[in-house]
């Protein structure tokens, strides 16, 4: 579960990354931002209550 939330991070960072190098994909960087924080929210709700 862990190496999965770890890829997903991974990917929308580099998926952010290009949408903000590319000036006519800024919305993907955008989609790219907000999935980074919605994984990281979910891995870390997750991980605090596995440890229960």
């Amino acid at each position: 579960m862990v190496v999965l939330v770890i890829v997903l991070l991974v990917a929308w960072l580099i998926v952010s990354v290009i949408g903000f190098a590319l000036k006519g994909l800024v919305w993907l960087g955008i989609i790219g931002v907000v999935l980074f924080i919605g994984t990281a929210a979910i891995g870390a709700v997750r991980r605090k209550a596995s440890r229960r």
